[in-house]
Parts: structure tokens; sequence; C-alpha cells
């Protein structure tokens, strides 16, 4: 167990490495895209939209809770492998949204294996860090995004068929290296029941559970995905920042977002995940608007590492969302909640130009801000986590289930 946990562990973070670096390499390669195929700025939005919205499509599949953790992961590597190195022939603006939405499928599916795949793997007492771990690939993934994209664009074509295809990497490590979650065959042996669909964690004892975490994380990513993609426009637009400066601002903001999801996910194993989310969404909010009303250079460039370490609760959502649901539906219900608050939250950028123009980037953070603070409000309705067992699979036991 002991060795299958660390493997599930490198092999969980290299898997959404992966995944993050193909969500960043898109909004690195836009100008290049716009410039090749003349697309507006909303057209360019909007492969950015239909990734987000296969990515909220992905978690009505149930696939993982039908046909095992290891199935599931290879076939959501391939699938957004393949799908990626396709750019390389787009031929038109349609065909490329297409294919952006069906790579989304397999993108939204690795977050929801892999956090059921740790929650399974790990002790209790340590699940919170080793979930914070895996999850922190994904600024990880937007470093190596950004080394990766300095070095293939303008030529996006190849370089998506060079990141597509290197996902054959992730997958011969799952497929050569990872054993089955035995938590999930357990499972699978004790039930004879109907296969599992996105209407077992809609109805019953799950609903209340899977409405609240759907609440909690598009309230949450909307907020995240609002502020992160305008942040830099706004420091350059409205207070004056280089060009050179706002690069050295998101390396130092991932770098901070590093930091925290590992810093934090050590914290959410001693003091409770959803105590140690309400923390960081609450940290996230106050952050914000002294970005708003802030004119000092020096102070909004520094903030960044504070501004990403409080986003940290993007990588207790893993443990905390898969304690919440039983074994026999626990990819599902996470990836329910997490990744149609996600679908949601797509429309979050196009929200926040619109709003800008109205009140400007600093109003529009205040926004972000006001998203955060609700999705701590959110999670205080929600059950706190942590003992031995998930607490799904406790409430499951003793209604002798």
């Amino acid at each position: 167990m002991r060795s299958t946990r660390w493997i599930v562990l490198g092999g969980c973070f290299l898997a959404y490495l992966f995944d993050a670096l193909e969500i960043v390499l898109l909004s690195l390669s836009l100008p290049a895209i716009r410039h090749d195929m003349g697309l507006s700025a909303t057209q360019a939005g909007l492969l950015a939209t239909a990734t987000l919205l296969g990515i909220g499509v992905s978690s009505v599949a149930g696939v993982a809770d039908n046909f095992g953790r290891k199935k599931a992961l290879i076939a959501s590597l391939v699938i957004f492998g393949v799908f990626t190195a396709a750019l390389a022939v787009v031929p038109n603006f349609a065909v490329f949204l297409i294919l952006r939405f069906l790579a989304g499928i397999g993108l939204g599916a690795v977050w929801s294996v892999v956090s059921a795949y740790v929650v399974e793997t790990w002790p209790s007492r340590h699940r919170g860090r080793a979930a914070a771990f895996v999850i922190s690939a994904f600024p990880a993934g937007g470093a190596l995004a950004a080394v990766v994209s300095g070095q293939f664009l303008p030529d996006w074509r190849l370089m998506f068929l060079v990141a597509g295809t290197a996902v054959a990497v992730p997958v011969l490590v799952v497929l050569v290296l990872f054993r089955e979650s035995a938590d999930w065959v357990a499972h699978k042996v004790q039930r004879t029941e109907h296969a599992v669909t996105v209407r077992d964690v809609l109805s019953g004892s799950l609903r209340r559970t899977t409405l609240l975490g759907t609440l909690m994380a598009a309230l949450a990513l909307t907020g995240y995905w609002g502020a992160t993609t305008w942040l830099p426009t706004y420091l350059t637009a409205e207070r004056g920042l280089p060009a050179g400066d706002v690069a050295l601002f998101v390396t130092i903001l991932n770098l901070g977002m590093f930091l925290g999801y590992n810093g934090f996910g050590m914290l959410a194993d001693r003091v409770g995940r959803r105590r140690t989310i309400i923390l960081t969404l609450l940290g996230v909010a106050l952050t914000l608007p002294v970005y708003a009303f802030t004119t000092h250079q020096a102070s909004l460039l520094w903030l960044g590492p504070l501004f990403g370490a409080f986003t940290a609760f993007f990588g207790i959502f893993g443990s905390y969302l898969g304690e919440l649901f039983p074994t026999r539906a626990r990819a599902t219900g996470a990836g329910f909640c997490f990744n149609v608050g996600r679908g949601i939250s797509a429309f979050a950028p196009f929200g926040l130009a619109g709003l800008a123009g109205v009140v400007g980037f600093s109003g529009g953070l205040l926004v972000c801000a006001g998203f955060f603070a609700l999705a701590a409000l959110a999670t205080l309705l929600l059950p706190r986590t942590g003992a031995q067992e998930p607490v799904a699979d406790r409430l499951e036991v003793e209604a002798g289930t």
C-alpha cells in the first residue's frame, strides 16, 4: 500500500500536469491563432469557453465509477491528447471549436479520476496535502506551458501536435505502474445494483450535497477565472505596469499558487478541509480589493504570490469533494460538482469584460471578490470531513446500505 500510494501520487501529478499544460497552451497561443485564422476576439474567447464547456460535460459520464479509476484515467488522457494533436491540421474555426470541446471532455475527467484515486489510496491524516500536491500540478503545468510556447510559437500547429503526442508519457506510466483502486474493486464486488449515473448523485441523500458542492465550486471558479483572466490586462491598462513586469507577475503568481496549494494542503490535514477552504476563499476575497484600490506598482507586483497562495482552495477541493461522496459514486459526484462549476465559470471572462466596460476592471475585481465570499458561505452549509473514512461511506455503513 505504501509503494502504491507514492506511485499514485507521482503518476496523478504527471497526468494533471499535462492536463494543465493543454489548457494553458491555448491561452498563450491565442494571439498567433487569431492572426493565422483571422479570428475576432469573440471567436478566440469562444475557443476557451468551448474547452470549459467540454470539461463541464465530462462530469455526466460516470466512467470512473462504472469501469474503474485506471481505465477512466487512461481514456481521459488519450481523449484530450488525440484531440489536441488533431489541432495541427484543423481547417477552420468551426472544426477548431468542436475539437476543443471534445478535448475538454477528456481534460475535465482527469480531475475527477485523480481526486478519487488520491482519496482512496492515501490515509485521511495525509489526504489533504496529497490531493493538494497533485492539483498543484496546475501552476507547474502553466509554467511548463510558458516554456513550451516560447520554443514553438508562432507555429502553434506544431506545438499542439507535439504537446498532444507527448501525452503518451503519462498514459504509459498509468498503464504500466498503476493498480486499480482497492476501494473501488471492493465496492464493485459488493454491489449488484445498476450502473452509476449522474442521477445517483442528484437524488436521495446525496442531492443536497451535490447541489451545494456545485454551487460552492461554481461561485469560487467564476471568481477565479474572472480574476485570473483579466488581472494581467488590468495591471497593464489601469495601473500602467510594463509588459516585462506583467510577465514577472504571472511567474511569481504561479509560484505562489504552487506553494499555497501545498502549504494549505498540509493545514487542511491539521484543521480540516472545509475550514481551510473557507479560510482560503476569504483570503482571496480580501486580497482582490487590494488590487482594485492600490496604485503603488511594486505593491501590486509582489502581492501576486499572496493572491496565488490563497487560490489553494482549488487544490483542496479534490480531497474535500471526494470525501463527501461514497466510493460507489465518488468520481461522478465530485466530478459533477467541480466540472459543472467549471462549465458555469466558462462565461466569467466574458461577463467581467462586459462589466469592465461599465465600472472598469477594478470594479470587476470587486465583483469577483464577492463571488469568493459567497463561495465561502456556501461551503459553510456543507458537512465537515476528515475522519478515517469519507463521510458518505460512514453514513452508508451507519444506515446499513
